[in-house]
C-alpha cells in the first residue's frame, strides 16, 4: 500500500525527514510514534499526496504520488488531528456533501451517509447541527466522513486527541472494525497505549530518522525488560538510591520523582531491595510498556 525508499522532506535548509524507509502492507494498522518534530506529520502529508517530496522514492497505492496525485487521494481517507467539519451544517448533510466532492451520485450519498451514521452511532443526531455535538460525536464523524469514498487506505493523524477514555474505546471498536473490514490504517498517535491496541506494527522517529521498527510486542522485548519497579522514596531522601539498587535490575533510571528498575522479575527485585534494608515510600511492579521504549529511545527532554 505504501512503499517509501530513502524518502526526504526538507523545508528550505531545513531536513525535516532524513531518508527514511517505510513499507506498509494491505490489511494491517501501521503506526508512527515520535516527538514533536521528529517527522511523523511530514511524512503523512507525502503520503497523503498533499505535500511533494524533496528526495527519495514514494509510492502509494502503486502509483507516484508527483504524478497520479488525484487518482492516490480518490482513494484515500483522511482524519486530521484537528476536526474541520461544517459546524453549521447537520451530521446529514457533512456527510452527503463530502461525498459529492468525490463525484459520487446524490443517491448513493445518500444512502452511504445513512450507512455511515449509523457506524458511527449518529444516526439519532443525523439532522443536529455539528456546534450542538460532544467532542466524541464530532470525532466519531470526522472518521465517518473519511470513509465516505470507501477509501482502501486511512490516514489518521491522533485520531482520540483530547477524548474522553469512553470516548476514545468507542474509536478504537469503529477502527477495529475498519480493519477487520479490509482498510489499511495508518496512525500518529502520542497515546502508547492506543498504539499497542490497534498497531500491528509501527516505527519509532526522532529527529527525522527512524530508530526503531517492529510490532509493539516486539520493540518491548528488545528495548526493555518484562517488568518495571518503581520505587518511590521520601522527599530528600531519593538521592543515590539509583545505585543502591541498581544490582537488582538490567538498568536503573532515577527520576525526580521515582527511582525505575527494569527487570525480568519485579517482585524478586522488590524483595532484593528490601534484603538490603531499602525501604520506599511505596513500590509497585508493572509489565513493562511501549511508553518506556519510546521514552528510552527519544528521551524525556521536553520537545517543542
Amino acid at each position: 500500500m505504501v512503499e517509501a525508499k530513502a524518502l526526504v522532506k526538507r523545508f528550505g535548509e531545513f531536513e525535516a525527514v532524513r531518508g527514511i524507509d517505510v513499507h506498509v502492507e494491505r490489511g494491517e494498522a501501521f503506526g508512527f510514534l515520535g516527538p514533536n518534530g521528529a517527522g511523523k506529520s511530514s511524512t503523512m502529508r507525502m503520503i497523503a499526496s498533499t505535500s511533494p517530496r524533496s528526495d527519495g522514492d514514494l509510492r502509494v497505492l502503486g502509483m507516484d504520488p508527483d504524478v497520479d496525485g488525484p487518482r492516490i487521494r480518490a482513494r484515500l481517507g483522511s482524519v486530521p488531528q484537528q476536526d474541520n467539519l461544517d459546524t453549521e451544517l447537520t451530521v446529514r448533510q457533512n456527510l452527503q456533501i463530502y461525498g459529492r466532492y468525490f463525484g459520487l451520485s446524490r443517491a448513493h450519498v445518500r444512502r452511504k451517509a445513512a450507512e455511515l451514521m449509523e457506524f458511527a452511532q449518529l444516526t439519532d443526531r443525523a439532522d443536529a447541527e455539528v456546534d450542538a455535538l460532544s467532542g466524541g460525536m464530532k470525532r466519531r464523524l470526522t472518521i465517518a466522513r473519511s470513509l465516505v469514498n470507501d477509501p482502501d487506505l486511512l490516514l489518521l493523524d491522533e485520531p482520540t486527541t483530547g477524548l474522553d477514555p469512553q470516548a476514545r474505546h468507542m474509536l478504537w471498536d469503529r477502527l477495529f472494525r475498519l480493519k477487520a473490514g479490509g482498510v489499511t490504517l495508518i496512525i500518529t498517535s502520542h497515546y502508547m497505549d492506543e498504539v499497542e491496541q490497534l498497531c500491528d506494527r509501527l516505527v519509532v522517529m526522532d529527529g527525522g530518522h527512524i530508530v526503531a521498527e517492529g510490532s509493539p510486542a516486539d520493540l518491548i522485548a528488545r528495548y526493555s525488560t518484562r517488568e518495571v519497579l518503581e520505587l518511590r522514596f521520601p522527599p530528600g531522601e531519593q538521592n543515590g538510591m539509583g545505585e543502591a539498587v541498581a544490582a537488582f535490575g538490567e538498568r536503573v533510571e532515577q527520576l525526580p520523582d521515582r527511582v525505575l528498575l527494569y527487570t525480568a522479575d519485579g517482585e524478586h527485585a522488590l524483595a532484593g531491595v528490601h534484603g538490603q534494608g531499602v525501604r520506599p515510600v511505596s513500590s509497585l511492579v508493572r509489565r513493562s510498556t511501549l511508553e518506556d521504549v519510546f521514552l528510552r529511545l527519544t528521551g524525556r527532554t521536553l520537545v517543542d
